[in-house]
């Protein structure tokens, strides 16, 4: 494990920690694209795997400006993340809307843990009077934020009601089956009924006859 003596070395290890993000990421997205349904979802993840390869390289320059070779270092974070939405991704929905929800969900994780790591390198870079790897990293976070909002949108325009949908259309069929089942018992209790009442009343007749007889 790298001593972290300095502020510039702990920068050092931020950025490590970013590229391993990165690569990680142009692997992870593809497999949301290819899963994902809804076509504004599959567009905002293609442009965006677009632009995490374009973070990778932006990367390598802020390690150039730095004097440090562009090596990673595991990211436990994003790593973590990754494997929790692949796992939910790879869940049995009833409905596509609702994986597309899912995959929302997962993407939007990681973009608020970039936010926060490309802030935090951001700060230090600054304080350190880097500005050309405080300007890389800035263009970068700018992006990271816009692919958040785009999620966002997408999600409240399109997806959640597409999966919110999916449960109305269950309740109704709910509600039906039980409407259903309810009208065979209230018919089924009419026949009994019925049955009794003439039975009662034919019983009437037997015993009026008998007491004419009497």
């Amino acid at each position: 494990m790298a001593r972290i003596d300095s502020l510039r070395s702990l920068l050092v290890q931020q950025l490590r920690d970013l590229y391993d993000a990165e690569k990680r990421l142009t692997k992870a997205i593809p497999k949301l694209i290819k899963v994902s349904s809804a076509d504004d979802l599959s567009s905002a993840l293609e442009e965006h795997l677009g632009q995490t390869e374009e973070h990778v390289s932006r990367l390598e320059q802020a390690f150039e400006a730095v004097g440090e070779p562009a090596k990673g270092k595991e990211c436990a974070g994003i790593k973590g993340i990754i494997e929790e939405g692949d796992e939910h991704v790879g869940e049995e929905f009833a409905d596509d809307g609702l994986r597309d929800a899912t995959i929302i969900g997962a993407a939007q994780r990681v973009e608020h843990y970039e936010i926060a790591a490309y802030g935090t390198a951001i700060a230090h870079a600054r304080l350190l009077g880097l500005d050309s790897v405080v300007e890389l990293l800035e263009e970068t976070l700018g992006e990271e934020k816009a692919a958040d909002e785009k999620l966002t949108e997408i999600a409240e325009s399109v997806v959640n009601p597409d999966a919110a949908s999916t449960e109305n259309e269950e309740s109704e069929e709910g509600e039906m089956v039980g409407a259903a089942s309810g009208a065979r018992g209230q018919a089924s209790r009419r026949g009994s009924n019925g049955g009794r009442t003439a039975g009662n009343r034919r019983g009437s007749r037997h015993r009026s006859g008998s007491g004419r007889g009497r």
